[in-house]
Protein backbone atom coordinates (compact mmCIF):
# COMPACT_ATOMS: atom_id res chain seq x y z
CA UNK A 1 0.00 0.00 0.00
CA UNK A 2 2.91 2.35 -0.56
CA UNK A 3 3.32 5.02 -3.21
CA UNK A 4 -0.44 5.46 -3.58
CA UNK A 5 -0.36 9.25 -3.73
CA UNK A 6 0.92 9.94 -7.21
CA UNK A 7 -0.49 13.39 -7.98
CA UNK A 8 0.51 16.65 -6.35
CA UNK A 9 -3.06 17.38 -5.11
CA UNK A 10 -3.22 13.94 -3.48
CA UNK A 11 0.11 14.44 -1.73
CA UNK A 12 -0.89 17.93 -0.60
CA UNK A 13 -4.21 16.67 0.79
CA UNK A 14 -2.41 13.87 2.64
CA UNK A 15 0.17 16.23 4.16
CA UNK A 16 -2.54 18.69 5.20
CA UNK A 17 -4.53 15.97 6.95
CA UNK A 18 -1.39 14.40 8.40
CA UNK A 19 -0.13 17.67 9.88
CA UNK A 20 -3.55 18.62 11.25
CA UNK A 21 -4.05 15.15 12.79
CA UNK A 22 -0.63 15.35 14.43
CA UNK A 23 -1.47 18.81 15.77
CA UNK A 24 -4.84 17.63 17.14
CA UNK A 25 -3.27 14.61 18.85
CA UNK A 26 -0.52 16.73 20.41
CA UNK A 27 -2.96 19.37 21.65
CA UNK A 28 -5.13 16.63 23.22
CA UNK A 29 -2.04 15.03 24.79
CA UNK A 30 -0.93 18.36 26.23
CA UNK A 31 -4.41 19.03 27.60
CA UNK A 32 -4.36 15.64 29.34
CA UNK A 33 -0.88 16.33 30.75
CA UNK A 34 -1.93 19.61 32.34
CA UNK A 35 -5.31 18.42 33.62
CA UNK A 36 -6.20 14.82 34.44
CA UNK A 37 -2.64 13.41 34.51
CA UNK A 38 -1.77 15.64 37.47
CA UNK A 39 -4.03 13.55 39.71
CA UNK A 40 -3.26 10.14 38.23
CA UNK A 41 0.23 8.62 38.20
CA UNK A 42 -1.10 5.73 36.08
CA UNK A 43 -2.43 8.13 33.45
CA UNK A 44 0.81 10.12 33.55
CA UNK A 45 2.76 6.91 32.86
CA UNK A 46 0.37 5.98 30.05
CA UNK A 47 0.83 9.41 28.46
CA UNK A 48 4.61 8.98 28.57
CA UNK A 49 4.22 5.72 26.64
CA UNK A 50 1.57 6.92 24.20
CA UNK A 51 3.52 9.92 22.91
CA UNK A 52 6.46 8.08 21.28
CA UNK A 53 4.18 5.19 20.24
CA UNK A 54 1.92 7.66 18.42
CA UNK A 55 4.96 9.19 16.72
CA UNK A 56 6.02 5.75 15.45
CA UNK A 57 2.50 5.02 14.18
CA UNK A 58 2.11 8.44 12.52
CA UNK A 59 5.45 8.11 10.75
CA UNK A 60 4.50 4.59 9.62
CA UNK A 61 1.31 5.93 8.05
CA UNK A 62 3.21 8.74 6.36
CA UNK A 63 5.80 6.31 4.95
CA UNK A 64 3.07 4.06 3.59
CA UNK A 65 1.18 6.94 2.00
CA UNK A 66 4.15 8.73 0.45
CA UNK A 67 6.17 6.16 -1.41
CA UNK A 68 7.24 3.48 1.05
CA UNK A 69 10.48 2.81 2.88
CA UNK A 70 12.88 3.48 -0.01
CA UNK A 71 11.49 6.96 -0.56
CA UNK A 72 11.34 7.80 3.15
CA UNK A 73 14.50 6.53 4.82
CA UNK A 74 14.54 9.25 7.48
CA UNK A 75 11.00 8.48 8.54
CA UNK A 76 11.68 4.74 8.54
CA UNK A 77 14.54 5.34 10.98
CA UNK A 78 12.24 7.57 13.03
CA UNK A 79 9.67 4.75 13.27
CA UNK A 80 12.26 2.41 14.78
CA UNK A 81 13.69 5.08 17.09
CA UNK A 82 10.21 6.02 18.37
CA UNK A 83 9.34 2.36 18.95
CA UNK A 84 12.59 1.86 20.88
CA UNK A 85 11.89 4.98 22.93
CA UNK A 86 8.45 3.61 23.82
CA UNK A 87 10.12 0.42 25.02
CA UNK A 88 12.84 2.34 26.92
CA UNK A 89 10.22 4.49 28.67
CA UNK A 90 8.24 1.36 29.63
CA UNK A 91 11.35 -0.27 31.09
CA UNK A 92 12.32 2.87 33.00
CA UNK A 93 8.80 3.12 34.47
CA UNK A 94 8.72 -0.54 35.52
CA UNK A 95 12.18 -0.37 37.07
CA UNK A 96 11.39 3.03 38.60
CA UNK A 97 14.43 4.59 36.98
CA UNK A 98 14.35 8.38 36.97
CA UNK A 99 15.68 8.74 33.42
CA UNK A 100 12.55 9.50 31.38
CA UNK A 101 13.61 13.08 30.68
CA UNK A 102 16.98 11.90 29.37
CA UNK A 103 15.27 9.27 27.19
CA UNK A 104 12.91 11.88 25.75
CA UNK A 105 15.83 14.27 25.34
CA UNK A 106 17.89 11.83 23.31
CA UNK A 107 14.80 10.98 21.28
CA UNK A 108 14.01 14.66 20.66
CA UNK A 109 17.52 15.23 19.35
CA UNK A 110 17.46 12.29 16.93
CA UNK A 111 13.81 12.70 15.88
CA UNK A 112 14.30 16.43 15.40
CA UNK A 113 17.27 15.91 13.10
CA UNK A 114 15.33 13.26 11.16
CA UNK A 115 12.34 15.59 10.87
CA UNK A 116 14.64 18.35 9.63
CA UNK A 117 16.09 16.01 6.99
CA UNK A 118 12.60 14.91 5.91
CA UNK A 119 11.46 18.52 5.54
CA UNK A 120 14.55 19.43 3.51
CA UNK A 121 13.82 16.49 1.20
CA UNK A 122 10.16 17.48 0.83
CA UNK A 123 10.59 21.23 0.48
CA UNK A 124 10.66 21.30 -3.33
CA UNK A 125 7.35 19.51 -3.75
CA UNK A 126 5.34 20.44 -0.67
CA UNK A 127 4.40 23.59 1.19
CA UNK A 128 4.88 24.27 4.86
CA UNK A 129 8.25 22.58 5.02
CA UNK A 130 10.13 25.60 6.37
CA UNK A 131 7.96 25.24 9.48
CA UNK A 132 8.86 21.55 9.74
CA UNK A 133 12.54 22.49 9.37
CA UNK A 134 12.19 24.92 12.28
CA UNK A 135 10.31 22.30 14.27
CA UNK A 136 13.03 19.71 13.71
CA UNK A 137 15.78 22.12 14.71
CA UNK A 138 13.83 23.25 17.79
CA UNK A 139 13.22 19.62 18.77
CA UNK A 140 16.93 18.83 18.62
CA UNK A 141 17.75 21.90 20.76
CA UNK A 142 15.02 21.05 23.27
CA UNK A 143 16.35 17.50 23.46
CA UNK A 144 19.75 18.81 24.47
CA UNK A 145 18.06 20.91 27.16
CA UNK A 146 16.16 17.84 28.45
CA UNK A 147 19.33 15.79 28.69
CA UNK A 148 21.06 18.63 30.57
CA UNK A 149 18.07 18.98 32.95
CA UNK A 150 17.85 15.24 33.76
CA UNK A 151 17.77 14.81 37.52
CA UNK A 152 16.72 18.41 38.16
CA UNK A 153 13.64 19.57 39.99
CA UNK A 154 11.46 20.38 36.94
CA UNK A 155 8.36 18.17 36.67
CA UNK A 156 9.06 15.74 33.81
CA UNK A 157 5.56 15.41 32.38
CA UNK A 158 4.85 19.14 32.42
CA UNK A 159 8.25 19.88 30.85
CA UNK A 160 7.43 17.44 28.06
CA UNK A 161 3.95 18.94 27.80
CA UNK A 162 5.43 22.33 26.97
CA UNK A 163 7.64 20.73 24.32
CA UNK A 164 4.67 18.89 22.79
CA UNK A 165 2.60 22.08 22.74
CA UNK A 166 5.24 23.85 20.67
CA UNK A 167 5.38 20.86 18.33
CA UNK A 168 1.60 20.94 17.97
CA UNK A 169 1.75 24.58 16.92
CA UNK A 170 4.35 23.75 14.27
CA UNK A 171 2.17 20.96 12.88
CA UNK A 172 -0.89 23.23 12.90
CA UNK A 173 0.93 26.01 11.04
CA UNK A 174 2.24 23.52 8.45
CA UNK A 175 -1.25 22.12 7.92
CA UNK A 176 -2.72 25.59 7.46
CA UNK A 177 0.04 26.53 4.98
CA UNK A 178 -0.63 23.40 2.91
CA UNK A 179 -4.39 24.14 3.04
CA UNK A 180 -3.80 27.75 1.91
CA UNK A 181 -1.67 26.55 -0.99
CA UNK A 182 -4.35 24.03 -1.99
CA UNK A 183 -7.02 26.72 -1.84
CA UNK A 184 -4.90 29.11 -3.91
CA UNK A 185 -4.15 26.36 -6.47
CA UNK A 186 -7.87 25.50 -6.67
CA UNK A 187 -8.81 29.14 -7.18
CA UNK A 188 -6.27 29.46 -10.00
CA UNK A 189 -7.71 26.31 -11.58
CA UNK A 190 -11.23 27.78 -11.49
CA UNK A 191 -10.05 31.05 -13.02
CA UNK A 192 -8.20 29.27 -15.82
CA UNK A 193 -11.14 26.92 -16.44
CA UNK A 194 -9.47 23.84 -14.97
CA UNK A 195 -10.91 21.89 -12.07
Amino acid sequence: MSDILKTEPQRAAWLRNYYLARAAFSFAWVAAVFTVARQSPALAAALLLVYPAWDAFANLLDVRMTGGAKANATQLINIWISALVTLAVAISLVLKLQIVLAIFGAWAIVAGLLQLATAVRRRKDNGGQWVMMLSGAQSALAGGFFVAQQGGSAPVLQTLGGYAAVGAVYFLISGVIVLARETKRGARGLVSGKS
